[in-house]
């Protein structure tokens, strides 16, 4: 396995990052998971729009896109497999033990993991934690994910495979690592942007694809919607059969199976839209 690191492709047991890098000390970098089917990245372009913006958010310099490109190819190259989740990490770099920063410059790591398509349905939860949608990381993609991490460990608890939060006001936010959609009414809906979710490159698509609209929704439409799905760079579309004690049955519905068909069709039409 060969990933790359600072400029170039290294061996997986031989590569180091210093034990004083800020990402690692304190959470300090962005990151972007892109989906590579046979070797080419999907929606490249997004992901690395949105890197930028997150970097940006943080007060990182600008990712270099030539040099990210050349490293995600080169990952590609050397790292064959039919599905696989490509990493772009990009974090402060080496800095002193507190939350100063250090000026050695950024490090910027690519890796990939091989992976499975998705189940066509998931179970979730929802848990009691909140997103702060007026926070200083909130829609920003960070490496300070340990909050996901103790929900979808929750979510695992309970026999699901995502974790949902609501915001500080009581809306209907995101998963840990998803965007969420429900249907009423036959109409698609979901959380805006101002509810403190991430600007998740498969929810822009999806929504785009399927005329869904951004509104706000209180957490408890869970207990009504007729259809929910979640939207990620590994799940695409996927529909949700239970929601915490609620089963949905004969998910995927009608209204998702047709998001599930238009975004497969789209997608394998362009793989950089």
């Amino acid at each position: 396995m060969k990933i790359w690191l600072d400029g170039g492709l290294q061996d997986t047991e031989s590569a180091r990052v210093s034990v004083f890098d800020h990402g690692l000390t304190v959470g300090d970098g962005v990151f972007e998971t892109v989906k590579a089917v046979d070797g080419r990245p999907f929606a490249l372009t997004r992901h690395l729009d949105r890197l930028t913006r997150s970097a940006r958010g943080l007060g990182l310099p600008d990712p270099d896109h030539d040099e990210v490109r050349r490293a995600c190819a080169a990952v590609l190259d050397a790292n064959p497999a039919p599905l696989g989740r490509l990493r772009i990490t990009y974090t402060g770099g080496h800095g002193p033990l507190g939350s100063d920063r250090g000026e050695h410059g950024p490090t910027l790591v690519v890796a990939l993991g091989e992976t499975t398509r998705r189940p066509d349905s998931t179970a979730v939860i929802t848990v009691p934690w909140t997103r702060n949608e007026r926070g200083a990381l909130s829609g920003l993609k960070t490496t300070s994910y340990a909050e996901n991490v103790v929900a979808l460990a929750r979510a695992r608890e309970q026999g699901a495979s995502e974790a949902l939060f609501g915001n500080t006001v009581g809306q209907l936010c995101e998963g840990t690592g998803s965007n969420v959609f429900v249907v009423l009414d036959g109409e698609i809906h979901t959380p805006p942007l101002a509810s403190g979710c991430l600007a998740g490159i498969t929810r822009a698509l999806a929504a785009e694809w399927t005329g869904a609209k951004e509104t706000d929704l209180p957490l408890d439409v869970l207990e009504r919607a007729d259809e929910v799905f979640l939207t990620s760079t590994l799940r695409d579309v996927q529909a949700v059969h239970r929601v915490d004690g609620r089963e949905l049955p004969g998910a995927p519905g009608p209204v998702t199976a047709k998001a599930m068909r238009i975004f497969d069709e789209r997608a394998g039409h362009d793989l950089d839209p």
